[in-house]
């Protein structure tokens, strides 16, 4: 493969709004080069990595990764806090804490239905797994084998890229989130993001008390 392609992968990736995959990449260079390029998903991971290699000589912020099934540019682990400090996730694409309790039993459970769920959490899971559900984290899977048969959820694609997954099994295993939990950046983190909480409860309120006075 000609040494074009790796600007030409470049571009695809650094051009592309959603994870691209390295069938994408070929079909795109196909279509404009001709259905006889010759150039496989190997071709188009090799490139990955020398393009990855020519950004950790340059000393860059950011590299290409794979995700979900396909590549995508992301910034070095190195930036996160200040990434953090800059922008924090918009609250409607924020997760309350009983949607990520719920999400997290459904990834590391699935395929599982509502009342598995329900079990395992001692409330009732129906708006968390809407919301989930509208915010295409997760999906019906089909239906168990059980009486009335429930529906099975699972996680989608949504799920992985939102977490920064290439696939399932890349989750942390139980004894990494425990090391996780009992680390400083992250207790920091988590007391920021409980922070903006209150606050935005707070505001809502004092709105809410205003609207009705005005009534």
């Amino acid at each position: 493969m000609d040494n074009i392609y790796n600007s030409v992968i470049e571009a695809l990736i650094f051009a592309s709004d959603e994870v691209i995959t390295a069938g994408e990449i070929i079909n795109a260079i196909r279509k404009i080069d001709g259905e006889d390029i010759d150039i496989t998903s190997e071709d188009v991971e090799t490139c990955i990595d020398s393009l990855n290699e020519k950004y950790k000589q340059t000393e860059a912020s950011f590299r290409i990764i794979k995700i979900a099934g396909g590549f995508s540019f992301s910034t070095k682990p190195d930036y996160a806090k200040y990434l953090g400090y800059l922008s924090t996730e918009k609250s409607k694409r924020r997760l309350s804490q009983a949607a990520l309790e719920t999400l997290a039993i459904i990834a590391y459970k699935q395929p599982i239905t509502k009342p598995e769920i329900e079990s395992i959490r001692g409330v009732n899971s129906d708006y968390m797994i809407n919301t989930l559900l509208e915010k295409n984290l997760i999906t019906i899977k089909g239906r168990a084998e059980t009486i009335g048969r429930p529906l099975l959820y699972n996680t989608t694609d949504e799920f992985l890229k939102y977490f920064g997954l290439n696939k399932i099994s890349d989750l942390p295993k139980p004894r990494e989130i425990e090391e996780i939990m009992q680390d400083e950046d992250f207790i920091e983190q988590k007391r920021k993001i409980m922070m903006n909480e209150i606050e935005e409860e707070l505001e809502n309120g004092t709105n809410s008390e205003e609207e009705n006075s005005a009534e």
